[in-house]
């Protein structure tokens, strides 16, 4: 695991635990979820 992956996971979780703070998880985890299809429907676009 190269030290930029650890920064990031930090990162993930340190914005998780704000997001939790303020009230705004079911944005976050909104964004997340259509992130990760965004992203699998480009692959698949651009394979």
């Amino acid at each position: 695991m190269s030290v930029k992956s650890k920064i990031y996971k930090v990162l993930r979780i340190w914005n998780d635990i704000d997001a939790i703070r303020k009230g705004r998880v079911k944005k976050r985890v909104g964004r997340r979820v259509s992130g990760r299809i965004a992203g699998k429907a480009i692959r698949k676009i651009f394979k």
